[in-house]
């Protein structure tokens, strides 16, 4: 007779992490709202800086609210593993018998749950606070949904092959800005062409192919990452 009891499904692991994850937040409420009130400081500096006129806002306002968002984005990143990796959880993630790039994508998404969405729900805000017109609000937005978990695990790649050192924030930065730059150029990009009249469907298709991609593959290659760390 087996004592093992029962093997844990993908979906159980799933709503166990994300549960974990979203508890330890609640004690840190403070943390959690640090990458939302960085993007409005970031953007109302800017508005200040270039004197409030409205033609001059509009004309870099979709270039200000992606490099905000992203830049907020770094704030965070560096914890994505970090916490797990000092307290030993790392380790129980290589010895379930659940599949780490499920764990690591779940992760992930949490992390873009807690940090990214919530500056997706106040872009309407950065917008009016850039002068942006808001018949370009939704092309905004539909870049940043699309955009923002695609930083996110971009990130969680850079995220999973520095774990292992200390003070790797701006290690990370560095090696992370340049899988960000194609992002940024799109997203911002999406925005510009509609503020020209163009169309701006292109560039959320390319948004919307590295979204899958990197949902596929940027999994598996942070736990491998984790795994060499680790070993």
């Amino acid at each position: 007779m087996s004592l093992a009891g029962p093997q844990p499904t993908l979906l159980g692991a799933a709503r166990a992490l994300l549960a974990r994850d979203l508890k330890l937040l609640w004690r840190r409420r403070g943390d959690a709202a640090q990458p939302v009130l960085f993007a409005v400081l970031v953007v109302a500096l800017f508005a200040l800086a270039l004197g409030g006129e409205p033609r001059l806002l509009q004309s870099v306002a979709s270039a200000v609210l992606w490099l905000s968002v992203l830049l907020a984005g770094l704030l965070s990143l560096d914890t994505l593993f970090r916490s797990d990796a000092e307290d030993g959880s790392l380790e129980q993630w290589l010895l379930s018998p659940v599949p780490l790039a499920w764990l690591v994508a779940v992760r992930v998404f949490s992390h873009w749950l807690t940090t990214a969405f919530p500056l997706v729900l106040v872009s309407p805000l950065l917008a009016e606070l850039m002068q942006l017109p808001r018949e370009q609000l939704p092309v905004l937005v539909a870049s940043l949904a699309l955009g923002t978990p695609l930083l996110s695990l971009l990130g969680a790649v850079v995220a999973a092959l520095t774990v292992g050192m200390r003070r790797a924030g701006i290690l990370l930065a560095l090696l992370v800005l340049p899988l960000y730059v194609p992002v940024l150029v799109f997203g911002a990009g999406a925005v510009a062409a509609s503020a020209q009249g163009l169309d701006a469907t292109g560039a959320l298709l390319m948004l919307a192919a590295g979204l899958v991609a990197s949902a596929v593959l940027a999994p598996l290659t942070a736990a491998a990452a984790i795994r060499i760390a680790n070993s």
